[in-house]
């Protein structure tokens, strides 16, 4: 594939200045194309949705949600995934984030190593894929080995494949089961696909994750509910939520909240319908963790 006829890869006639205008100028100019985004993305939600269909799918099933890509592509994937277990308390490798070269190409770029077909199939070989995982392949350019070999291995494995790109009918897209091709156009700065093309993938993997926990009953109303309080701001906001979901006091809160270890799903159940912390947690586990299922049980 000619790389300059990628979209991510041509000049923007809009930004052709970027070196000869006023500090003032040049951030407006790439706010103005940071704009583009948010629409971009909002064109491709159908494609959207059903990832996260199918990612809910594969965490019922048993399954993970697994990124893979390179570069700018690869973190954002790591970063998604990292973020998983504190904010929806799911276990580490429920959502794993593969980048080409290992966890050193997150620091540095590891040359040549994008360009495997091979490694792709290696890195998702050593997950010990199974048909219940999703694969979710990120590329910018949408043609990237590493990332379409990959997918290739996770199709011939019978998982379910997604691919997130910045270029129409990419090979990565035409890999896929979902492609998610979201058109921001060409970067303020040539090629440099951490700009829009990053900020797009990001919110793509966002909502995708983000999505399958609140299908997955890790959400209660807007409220993070299975979130691990690991430090003072979280305790906190722990006790927040609780006083936010059932509206107690402060102190009331603190003191249902020793009783759960500080686990909040478990305490709005206690204190909306009267159950000591072995009885909700048992509810829950009956609800397969879905506070919403569990109370409207305990209201009929």
């Amino acid at each position: 594939m000619n790389l300059g006829s990628l979209i991510s890869e041509t000049r923007n006639a809009r930004t052709m200045a970027l070196d000869g205008v006023s500090t003032r100028e040049m951030v407006e100019l790439l706010n103005q194309e940071d704009a583009r985004v948010a629409p971009a993305v909002a064109a491709v939600l159908d494609d959207v949705a059903k990832a996260v269909d199918a990612a809910a799918a594969a965490l019922q099933a048993g399954g993970r949600i697994i990124y893979m890509g390179a570069g700018t592509s690869g973190r954002l994937g790591v970063l998604d995934a990292s973020e998983c277990p504190p904010t929806f308390g799911v276990p580490h490798g429920l959502v794993v984030g593969l980048i080409a070269g290992g966890p050193g190409a997150l620091l540095k770029a590891v040359e040549g190593a994008e360009d495997s077909l091979q490694l792709g199939e290696d890195d998702l070989k050593a997950l010990h894929l199974t048909p219940a995982d999703l694969v979710v392949g990120i590329a910018a350019s949408g043609r990237t080995p590493y990332v379409i070999g990959g997918l290739r291995f996770a199709n011939a494995s019978g998982c379910t494949t997604v691919a997130v790109s910045c270029n129409p009918a990419s090979p990565i897209a035409s890999e896929a089961a979902i492609a998610i091709s979201p058109l921001v156009g060409p970067e303020a700065l040539t090629g440099s696909t951490r700009l829009k093309s990053g900020t797009a993938q990001k919110m793509v993997l966002n909502m995708i994750s983000t999505g399958a926990m609140v299908k997955f009953g890790k959400v209660y109303q807007n409220l993070m509910v299975d979130m691990k309080a690991t430090n003072i701001k979280l305790v906190d906001r722990a006790c927040r939520m609780l006083m936010e979901a059932t509206g107690i006091e402060r102190e009331q809160a603190e003191q249902v909240l020793q009783q759960t270890d500080h686990d909040v799903k478990p305490a709005i159940l206690m204190v909306l319908t009267g159950l000591d912390a072995p009885r909700a947690r048992a509810r829950l586990d009956q609800h397969h963790g879905f506070l919403r299922a569990a109370l409207e049980a305990a209201h009929d």
